[in-house]
């Protein structure tokens, strides 16, 4: 059992910490881009983006819930302890913002190409989904360090 639970311990941190460290690396990359105004830098950085969210950020997304329960029933958490509680919402929270942020990206990915290949600069209607995108990213952001945060120190 020991063996078992810190495996599933090491898979449950090392996907906290894809999970954690790819969102953030990617937003800041897309930021980065849309802040130059380059609409190439933009059209590269939303495609990184959006593969990322599909090969590493959903995969460590479903992981987490999935060994975060498995921990608890091994450890002898209750799933109503306030903590756990506060944890499993603000991860709602999270995901609640993250899964209209990847369609936002998605559809931000489709403008930057057709700018690129039109020639032309990111217009009004582009600046508006980014913006939902930005602010979106905020509350997600903090709910993942909450998150983070209660993970450790489960406070009492």
């Amino acid at each position: 059992m020991a063996e078992g639970y810190l495996l599933l311990k090491w898979i449950h941190v090392l996907s906290a910490t894809v999970l954690f460290g790819t969102g953030l690396g990617t937003a800041f990359h897309f930021w980065y881009a849309c802040r130059s105004g380059d609409v190439a830098s933009i059209a590269a950085a939303a495609r990184s983006t959006v593969v990322a969210d599909f090969v590493f950020t959903l995969p460590a997304a479903v992981v987490q819930p999935a060994t975060g329960l498995a921990l608890a029933s091994l450890a002898g958490y209750s799933l109503t302890a306030r903590w756990l509680v506060f944890a499993m919402l603000l991860y709602l929270v999270a995901a609640g913002c993250w899964i209209p942020v990847v369609f936002i990206q998605m559809r931000l990915k489709g403008q930057a190409e057709a700018l690129l290949r039109n020639g032309t600069a990111p217009g009004p209607g582009f600046r508006r989904l980014y913006r939902a995108w930005f602010f979106l990213g905020w509350p997600a952001f903090i709910a993942m360090i909450a998150t983070l945060w209660l993970m450790v120190s489960r406070p009492s």
